[in-house]
This record gives structure tokens, sequence and C-alpha cells, in this order.
């Protein structure tokens, strides 16, 4: 079963230094029927305008994973970590016991276009942790690179979650496969361009849930990229 979310029909707001879709219940957007996807919590894609960002703020038992599509995002938290995220990054914070930090757009003339992505953590109290690795576009190109999952495989980010995350660059013509495993679930999120899953047409921004799917069979006739999340 492929239940789709359509990029207009996610929360929208837009506070003139950040424009910001929520494809999940969030802040001041609320709606009961869309929670979230098992662990998946939250899904938004921000624009934020040169020189500003998100002041510091807390933090606690979650995974939060970055994902830079265009610009670059300068982070600062209270482990003394400091960094600039890039596309082709992966940031992931887990916030644990209790974190602070501030992002900001480092530009003086482009805005940073990224997802901010929260995985529920399978148990509270965790030691809070900063994780940012990079991967090349011929990792992602025509295949699903993990990027994220419980044990670090393959120089995959470690979250504290039953949940694997996979990025794809897909060109036209492309057809990749990826197999659920019986009582997995999974959502993909398309990141840019358009794909077909297993029939089902997703354009830019939408997100699909699937359940009781096998095989799942993604295709594009246009140069795309998706974020694809097997959970249990």
């Amino acid at each position: 079963m492929i239940t789709v979310r359509r990029a207009d029909e996610r929360g929208h707001f837009n506070f003139g230094w950040l424009n910001t879709y929520h494809t999940f219940s969030f802040g001041d957007y609320y709606d009961p029927r869309n929670m979230g996807f098992r662990s998946l919590r939250v899904i938004n894609e921000d624009w934020v305008k040169e020189g500003r960002g998100f002041p510091t703020h807390p933090h606690r038992d979650m995974e939060i994973i970055t994902y830079v599509l265009e610009g670059a995002l300068e982070h600062r938290d209270s482990m003394g970590t400091g960094s600039v995220i890039r596309p082709g990054e992966v940031q992931r914070m887990s916030a644990g016991t209790g974190v602070t930090h501030s992002e900001r757009n480092p530009s003086v003339d482009e805005p940073v276009h990224l997802l901010q992505i929260w995985i529920m953590p399978d148990k509270r109290d965790y030691k809070p942790s900063y994780e940012q690795k990079a991967y090349t576009d011929e990792e992602k190109r025509g295949r699903l690179r993990l990027i994220a999952s419980p044990d670090g495989r393959d120089n995959s980010v470690t979250i504290h979650q039953d949940a694997r995350l996979y990025s794809s660059l897909i060109e036209p013509g492309q057809r990749i496969e990826h197999k659920l495993e019986p009582n997995r679930h999974a959502w993909v999120q398309v990141a840019r361009g358009s794909v077909e899953i297993n029939g089902t047409a997703l354009d830019q921004s939408d997100g699909a849930a699937i359940s009781n799917e096998e095989l799942l069979s993604i295709t594009s006739k246009v140069p795309s990229e998706i974020l694809l999340f097997d959970m249990a």
C-alpha cells in the first residue's frame, strides 16, 4: 500500500527570512492525520535567506538529520561543535539528554535549501553526540546509497533507531529497486525531480508512506534525487 503526501498538502509558513513546509505536524502546524510515520517524526523543507537563521534553541531525545540541497548551513551547539554543512554532506545530531544549537545561512548572497529530518530514538536519555559525513554524487547515482543506519555500516552516520536512510540520484530512464523485508515499512521523499514507485507518481517535494510492499521499483523520466527510509 502506497499513501501519497502531496507537496501542496503540507503545512506552510513564510516568515520572510524562512520559507518552510512541514510534511508532518510541527510547531504551530497541527494535523492529527499527519503526526509522522513509524519512527519518522519530522520532514521540514526549509529555505533560509542569506545571513539569517535559527537562534540558539534546545532539543531533547531526538535523532536530527540535516540534508542540504543548495547553499550552506552553519551549525553551532553546546557540545562545542562548529561546522558548515553543504550539498552532499549529512549531519546527524543525537539530542539525547539535552543539547542547544543554532543554525544560520552564512552566505551574503544566496539562500540555503535544506531538509531537516527528525527520527524518534529507540529510548530516552542517550548522551548527546554529533556526526557529519560527505557522500559523492557518484556514490548515489543510479543506486541507493546508505547514509544513516543504527550500526554505522558502509560509512553511514549512526542513529539510535531501527531505521536506515538512503539517498539516490536517478537519471532519466534508470530504475532502482529496494526490497522490503517482512514487517518493514518505507517512506520515500522526492527532493528533486519526479519519480514513479510501483506505478505511483510522485512529484518534487511529494512523499509516500509504504507498507505491505515486498519490492519497490523506482523509475524516473527526469533527473531526480530521493531519500528512502526503511523502518521497523
